[in-house]
This record gives C-alpha cells, structure tokens and sequence, in this order.
C-alpha cells in the first residue's frame, strides 16, 4: 500500500513537526475503528501532529487508517524500539517516529528510514551523544521523572541547540511551564484523551480539550 503524500503543511523535518501544535496528543487505541474519528477530532481542535503509540495489537493498523482517512493529520509512531518497528511504522504511512530511548542500531534505522525521528533522552551524556551525530531535536522522557523543567532549565544554557518535546508526566497544570522553556518546542500528553471520553467516543469533548490544548502556550494558562 502507497502512503498518500503528506498535506502541505506536513513536517520535512523533526523540526517541523515539532513546530506544528504546542501539545503533541500521546494516543494509544485499543479498537481501530476509533482511530479515525480521533485524528478527525484531534485535527479540527487545532491539534495536527498525532503519535500513535505501539502498545496494542491495532497501532499500525491505526497508524494505516488515519494515514489514509485523514490527510490533514500528521500521524507519527511512537513507542518505536527495534529496526523492524521503523520498517513496519514506515510501511503503515507513519510520517514521523519517537522513541523513548536510542541505540546505535535503533538510530541508524530511524535514520535510514527517511522519516524525521525524535530519540528519546533523560540525561545530558545522551544529549550531548546526539548532537555528535547531528540530532538536535529530541523526546525528553519520562519528563518529570528525569528532572521535570528543572533539568530542561538547566540544559539550556551549555546545550542551547537542543530542542525537546518533553513527555510523561506532562498535564494541564505543568505544561504551560514546559513551553515557557527556551530549548522547549512542544509538549507530548495524554490529557486531551480522557478515558472516559473514548471510551463513550464523546469526539466532540476530545475536540474541545483539543482546543484548549492548541491556545495553551498562547495563554500561557492552564488547559483543563
């Protein structure tokens, strides 16, 4: 199966996409046929750029339906740790990966694939090994757990090409404080997919949480 083109606005870059949205939605499905409405929703409330995890069974399968319903949608695979995972994302039309680590073999074949990538970090030793290699942007994870925007804070200053989409731990009362960071570009959640919500396919509700999610670093408030 060809992947349709990506739309016009759709990321050349890691760069790029980090620049789409402020919030980055964190999606994990268990039943595909909700994969599209979500996208759908995901992208009328100003939210683009999705990274569909893979946890369950359906994610390529997720990643495959929304690549080819939803064009607007930047759909990305996350939770990518092995060579064959970036084949396979690749395959299904995932337009972007994320890890929540690197290896030098992981690195090579996200590399290989063509697709901008976005290698997990928790220290500055990691960093540092990435900007030798020419990555400059990167997944901060688990944010809070590694250091929240403390540590981010603190790698701003010796490592200022770094820029970093911090993700796990990151909610509607801390990620306007993420964003405020310099070496910040986005943030990756979950709150704009309440559990209930999907699971009563209450898209409108998601739509609007969405919304909020998109005005947050404008705000500069919270988004509840």
């Amino acid at each position: 199966m060809t992947s349709p083109p990506p739309p016009p606005s759709a990321a050349a870059s890691t760069a790029s996409v980090l620049d789409l949205a402020p919030v980055v939605p964190v999606v994990v499905l268990d039943d595909v046929s909700d994969a599209v409405p979500l996208a759908r929703a995901l992208v009328a409330g100003g939210l683009p750029a999705i990274e569909v995890t893979l946890r369950t069974p359906v994610a390529l399968d997720a990643i495959r339906e929304i690549s080819g319903a939803v064009p607007e949608a930047v759909v990305g695979a996350g939770t990518v740790i092995a060579p064959e995972q970036v084949t396979a994302c690749a395959a299904a039309g995932a337009r972007f990966l994320v890890s929540p680590g690197w290896t030098e073999v992981l690195l090579t074949a996200m590399r290989a694939s063509g697709l901008p990538f976005l290698p997990g970090v928790s220290t500055t030793s990691e960093v540092v090994a990435l900007l030798e290699r020419g990555v400059r942007e990167m997944k901060f994870f688990p944010a809070q757990a590694a250091g929240g925007t403390a540590y981010l804070r603190s790698l701003a200053g010796p490592l200022p090409q770094a820029r970093f989409c911090p993700t796990g731990g990151v909610g509607p009362d801390n990620a306007a404080e993420y964003l405020a960071l310099p070496n910040v570009a986005c943030v990756g959640g979950t709150w704009m997919l309440p559990a209930d919500a999907v699971a009563a396919r209450d898209w409108a509700r998601i739509e609007g949480l969405a919304r909020a999610a998109r005005g947050l670093r404008a705000s500069g408030g919270t988004c509840r």
